[in-house]
């Protein structure tokens, strides 16, 4: 079955009006924002929702432009678009641009004849233009239905107007490849396809009635909506041929024979996290994910609701505070920095912008440790002048795979730390914010990388040959890195996991998605073999809203 979009046309497919009255249930926005500081914008501050100490492991940066200035209101407005565009408000989002009607048909026509729900933007920093203009360059993750999600990157070109800041609208801030030459066509299989048998790494048959948070491996081997097999492709207007294929999602191929398809989910772990989920998601959206830290295998994934986006693997997120595992290994790495030296926590440092930890608070003379257990972002951005511009993204993928293509077995986000822009996108990434992008699967991932010195890409559907690499991290970094995240646990921003006997560690964070919105919350943690990460999609803070679902899950782990 084929859609063809067709940009400056009403035409999207066979059901498009039916789609068109489906809109999305609400924006899902991963704006470059953050969590355990404030980034004080010319004056103006964003309220923190958790005190730092005492489980503050909150981690909020306010947006890369300062309001009141060209970039900022520039930078305002375009978010404001993004928003409307994710929501399904298309003549909201039309009504900012130059040209409302070509807006509307083509932002209607491209999400609901690809069949996206819930599209997630990543705005990053605005920047100067020609001629006065303002570009702000965004991540867009497209969840296709009943297949996967297709990532890719545009931007959006501002102009001031009599009336403010307005949208310049043409086609390529779609999708940089749609315009007048070419528009997009969805290929789907078709329905109705033979299931293959989906096996645990046991061996024991998994089933959609006992394990729904396992929708998408169901679907990718032909048990979930249609074959889980499709593509984006790119046509010609001109002749109506395949220019090129965007976006493929391949149905998990069976063994030989129509063999059956062989996970390496562990059935209990799985259990313990449908359940973990179910009881604490309290209708907020989740992803989880747990691996393996000796082989990298994916052991269990969850996400609330069951269908829909499989944001644990799909998804594109400020990581916040969980990112400062990494940087902090690859501080430890050059002998930037060690536990016990003195790394000063002041209320506020200035870079560019000004930063501040929640409500102000500080620790004099505070040594790294401490930083770390209680996520000082000030400390973290003074840290910034001991990595070169580009050696936090080169740590990211020569250690942990962040950003090289992993092969899971099914459809996976892979992570993305870019090079920053200015010395305050830089200070941003230090603690996870600004344009730094991660899943649940990449956290897991780089938490049992982090505790085992060795990056394992992971896989979910057995037989892969994986692609992705990453060189060994020092014996001493390991052991510094599990120290901290011990200290974090027995007396930092994780004690809701302190109760669990063992050597458990964890780091916990709490992202600002929007200026008033509530937070993102995040935990990753180890205990044992596994090494798992949570996301909770307005869950307020980390360790209150990640913590009991991880915690219920690594107590049955031994």
């Amino acid at each position: 079955m084929t859609h063809g979009v067709n940009a400056g046309s009403g035409s999207s497919g066979p059901h498009a009006n039916d789609r068109a009255r489906r809109r999305p249930r609400r924006p899902r926005r991963a704006w470059a924002l953050g969590m355990a500081a404030t980034l004080v914008l010319a004056g103006a501050g964003w309220a923190a929702a958790d005190r730092w100490f005492g489980g503050g492991d909150d981690d909020r940066l306010g947006s890369a432009a300062t309001p009141g200035t060209a970039s900022g209101e520039a930078d305002r407005a375009a978010r404001t678009f993004l928003d409307h565009w994710a929501a399904g408000r298309w003549a909201e989002a039309a009504r900012l641009t130059d040209d409302p009607p070509t807006a509307e048909t083509t932002l209607r026509s491209f999400t609901v004849g690809l069949e996206i729900t819930e599209p997630t933007f990543t705005p990053g920093p605005a920047r100067t233009a020609a001629a006065g203009a303002v570009t702000v360059p965004f991540g867009a993750a497209m969840p296709v239905a009943g297949l996967g999600a297709w990532n890719y990157d545009s931007a959006l070109t501002l102009a001031k107007g009599d009336g403010g800041w307005i949208v310049k609208w043409q086609p390529a801030l779609v999708h940089p490849k749609l315009g007048a030459e070419a528009k997009f066509r969805l290929t789907k299989g078709a329905a109705g396809a033979p299931a293959a048998k989906v096996l645990d790494r046991d061996g024991g048959v998994l089933s959609p009635a006992d394990h729904p948070s396992l929708t998408p491996i169901f679907a990718a081997a032909g048990g979930g909506a249609g074959s889980g097999a499709g593509s984006v492709q790119l046509i010609s207007r001109a002749t109506g041929e395949v220019v090129s294929t965007e976006a493929e999602f391949g149905a998990v191929k069976p063994a030989p024979g129509g063999g059956p398809v062989a996970t390496t989910i562990d059935p209990r772990l799985q259990r313990a996290a449908d359940a973990a989920v179910a009881k604490h998601a309290n209708g907020r959206l989740v992803g989880l994910v747990a691996v393996s830290i000796d082989k990298g295998e994916v052991l269990a994934l969850a996400n609330a609701p069951t269908t829909g986006m499989n944001r644990a693997f799909m998804g594109r997120y400020a990581p916040g505070s969980t990112m400062k595992v990494i940087t902090t290994a690859a501080l430890l790495s050059k002998g930037a920095v060690k536990p016990t030296d003195v790394v000063d926590c002041p209320k506020y440092l200035t870079v560019g912008k000004q930063f501040h930890n929640v409500e102000t608070s500080e620790i004099r003379g505070a040594t790294f440790r401490e930083d770390f257990k209680h996520s000082c972002n000030t400390a973290f951005v003074s840290l910034r002048g001991k990595l070169g511009d580009d050696e936090l993204s080169r740590f990211a993928n020569d250690h942990f795979g962040i950003g090289q293509e992993w092969k899971t077995g099914i459809a996976s986000f892979d992570g993305k730390v870019p090079l920053p822009v200015d010395e305050t996108d830089k200070s941003a990434a230090m603690f996870g914010q600004g344009t730094v992008q991660a899943n649940p699967l990449v956290m897991a991932s780089a938490t049992a990388t982090a505790v085992s010195g060795t990056f394992r890409q992971p896989v979910v559907i057995k037989g892969q040959r994986p692609t992705a690499k990453g060189r060994d991290l020092p014996a001493s970094v390991v052991a510094d890195l599990r120290g901290l995240m011990r200290a974090t646990v027995t007396d930092g921003s994780a004690k809701i996991l302190a109760d669990l006997p063992g050597d458990v560690g964890a780091k916990t964070g709490t992202a600002e998605v929007t200026e008033t919105g509530p937070n993102n919350g995040w935990l990753v943690a180890y205990r044992g073999n596994v090494a798992i990460a949570c996301l909770v999609e307005a869950g307020i803070t980390g360790s209150g809203s990640a913590g009991p679902i991880v915690h219920d899950i690594l107590s049955t782990t031994p």
